[in-house]
């Protein structure tokens, strides 16, 4: 480790814009992280996730990381959340018992889905099961088209159907009509008949997505109303409970990268997919700086899985077409691509003795072998023990040691049914292929999307992330790996950098040349009031305005940005510039304007990093295996948080912090600069 001169006290990444103690707590399959802001530092905290009740983890951790800075949780001035109970409702199947109401005629939009084969030569390929089962999907007599309403619904059937809806038992119902996007007086009246009589959640909607594409429509709003009485539940428990520790309401991340306050998301719950996710990206964002590459590439891997994504000038990639095991969502989210790969993922011999990694976790519960809680399987973290990454002496979360004879047994059964030689064989073997796989996913978001992963730099968090970044770099052709402060609780962290965010759209479908631009007024003005009315301080909102276009005859749009002041002119040159941007030419056809867009965000305060770095760094060494050098090395670890800003870290080497490791391979370098933020880079002799 070569020291140059540095300042004792370090720098903060920000200016910080407010004086509040701030807390961002974000669920994971297996831990629950914590990042608090107090009197100009970060403390940070990582307890294991209480998977039944969600809010207890919560809870535990705001104490946890209370007790550590000396502070009262009473003094929490503002506290942002993330969480996993949508998808976790949506990957188990656990949600409400659901009822759809769609137009007659329309039962089976659900099932019927889109012509579409996700492997076109799987002979044996299997759609998702609805959300909502045939026998709970009914109709009404209504016909609205493009144009407008034809037939006017008939309120006494509606308050008949509720009567049969109560009869099933139901709780929660999703409402779409046909067309209810362009005009939604039928579906408004259903909406308003059944919340009348019902005493169960009602999800609408022209109120969850007032676009076209009536398969896509139909799944989002069903997801909406599937997770709504979960999030409820769990929303307002999580509101009493604080409130009764003295600490403020919490915000909720949403999949837009945006927070927004407790009653927003329970009303819009389709709105908190991927909530934690989109968490870590924002982080990444706030702490990293791509001015001199061309974006990032942000990679979190956590217990159950990894998550990858893309930055550019700054701003995190967001979508609004989106799947979750297989059903279609369209709401903006945070571009997220996730696969079953993380520290807990279970090592397993399919039957053609073929050596796998996930997508099953095991969780936090009973988590991996070397834990000590009763798990049997050997899992990733299990192998980054024996490759020696995590050391006997480690303390995951800062309190959990660790059983690593018991996660070597663990793997030399496997090795034995893999026919691998010993323990140490079958860990290099899980290592490659989770990190093939993760490989494949980072490609998936890059090479595959035009972006040459050489151009940007890797920005690793999580709990494991940094374990493996430099192999996933290695294997890219990725020079540059980004490993933040606070890496392993980025997500936690990003909620302190997180802005209050909300978003709405409406399809129009007109042609160009047929647009009159009071009309395109008239909508914009409405998406703003409906934006700005969910919104703490609408005063000091910022708002942005979109439009999806497309060419004529196409059947995809690409959104583009809209002026103030309409000017419909130069959003038609905008498309044109963009399609020649993303296809590489521009075509005569004349111009659709497919769906308008608006959201309004409120800036948030800037997070605070300070890194001091004192005493000595240098913790001892242990053996470690390298598959891509000489085999078994003596490795130095060191304490992360001791490091001296502006030191050089030969490789190899293991940065240990109480909430992730960072591994530094024979071959790289770490320079740890004023804010602790670690870049590795390869050395170009090697």
């Amino acid at each position: 480790m070569n020291d140059t001169p540095r300042s004792d006290e370090g720098t903060d990444t920000q200016p910080t814009d407010t004086d509040e103690t701030r807390i961002g707590v974000d669920v994971g399959g297996t831990f629950t992280d914590v990042a608090l802001s107090v009197d100009d530092h970060l403390v940070t905290a990582k307890v294991p996730t209480t998977t039944d009740r969600q809010h207890v983890g919560v809870l535990e951790g705001i104490a946890k990381a209370c007790d550590d800075a000396g502070i009262d949780p009473g003094e929490i001035d503002a506290f942002a959340h993330a969480m996993t109970v949508s998808v976790n409702a949506l990957l188990e199947r656990g949600g409400a018992k659901t009822a759809l109401v769609t137009t007659e005629g329309f039962r089976d939009v659900l099932e019927i889905g889109r012509q579409d084969r996700p492997d076109l030569y799987d002979l044996e390929a299997e759609k998702p099961e609805p959300l909502v089962p045939r026998r709970r999907r009914f109709e009404v007599d209504e016909r609205t088209t493009a144009e407008g309403v034809e037939r006017t619904v008939d309120p006494e059937e509606v308050r008949d159907l509720a009567s049969t809806l109560r009869e099933h038992d139901v709780e929660s119902v999703a409402i779409c009509l046909l067309h209810a996007y362009a005009d939604a007086d039928n579906e408004r009246r259903v909406a308003e008949i059944l919340r009348e009589e019902l005493e169960v959640p009602v999800s609408a909607s022209h109120e969850v997505l007032a676009e076209f594409r009536e398969f896509e429509r139909t799944s989002t709003t069903a997801v909406d109303a599937y997770v709504r009485p979960a999030i409820d539940r769990y929303v307002g428990r999580l509101v009493d409970e604080a409130e009764t520790s003295g600490i403020p309401a919490p915000q909720i991340m949403q999949a837009n990268g945006g927070i927004a306050d407790p009653e927003t998301v329970r009303d819009h719950a389709v709105t908190t997919t991927l909530s934690g996710p989109a968490a870590g990206v924002v982080g990444a964002a706030a702490t990293v700086d791509d001015a001199d590459v061309e974006g990032l590439v942000t990679f979190d891997m956590g217990g159950t899985s990894s998550d990858v994504s893309l930055v550019r000038e700054g701003e995190a990639e967001r979508t609004t077409d989106a799947e979750i095991d297989g059903l279609p969502i369209r709401t903006p989210m945070v571009d997220v691509n996730t696969v079953g790969a993380g520290g807990g993922s279970v090592a397993w011999v399919d039957d053609g003795g073929a050596l796998r990694v996930g997508p099953r976790s095991a969780g936090a519960e009973p988590g991996p072998v070397c834990y000590g809680k009763g798990g049997t399987e050997p899992t990733v973290t299990d192998a980054n023990v024996v490759l020696g990454y995590i050391g006997p002496d480690t303390a995951l979360g800062g309190e959990m040691t660790l059983d690593v004879e018991a996660a070597r047994d663990a793997l030399a059964d496997l090795a034995d049914e893999a026919g691998l030689e010993g323990a140490l064989e079958a860990a290099q073997g899980i290592y490659r292929v989770a990190n093939a796989t993760m490989t494949r996913t980072i490609r998936s978001v890059t090479v595959e999307r035009g972006h040459d992963p050489r151009e940007f730099a890797l920005v690793a968090f999580g709990g494991a992330g940094p374990m493996h970044a430099a192999a996933l770099a290695d294997s890219l052709g990725v020079d540059r790996v980004v490993v933040p402060r606070p890496g392993g609780v980025l997500s936690a962290f990003g909620l302190l950098a997180a802005d209050e965010s909300y978003d709405a759209a409406r399809t129009v479908q007109l042609a160009r040349a047929d647009a009159e631009p009071d009309r395109v007024d008239a909508v914009y003005d409405d998406l703003v009031e409906r934006v700005l009315a969910d919104a703490t301080d609408p005063g000091a909102a910022r708002i942005e305005r979109a439009a999806d276009c497309r060419y004529a005859g196409q059947s995809f749009e690409l959104t583009v940005p809209v002026d103030e002041s309409v000017d419909l002119d130069a959003v038609e040159e905008r498309f044109h510039a963009a399609h020649e941007r993303a296809y590489g030419y521009r075509m005569d056809e004349g111009v659709e304007i497919v769906t308008l867009r608006a959201s309004a965000t409120v800036g948030g305060a800037s997070p605070v990093v300070r890194h001091e770095g004192r005493g000595d760094a240098r913790l001892g060494t242990r053996e470690a295996y390298f598959p891509d050098t000489e085999g078994v090395r003596t490795t130095t670890v060191y304490g992360r948080d001791r490091l001296h800003s502006r030191t050089t870290v030969d490789g190899p080497a293991v940065l240990e912090q109480a909430e992730s490791t960072t591994v530094v391979p024979p071959g790289w370098t770490g320079d740890v600069l004023e804010d602790g933020t670690v870049v590795m880079t390869e050395d170009e002799t090697r």
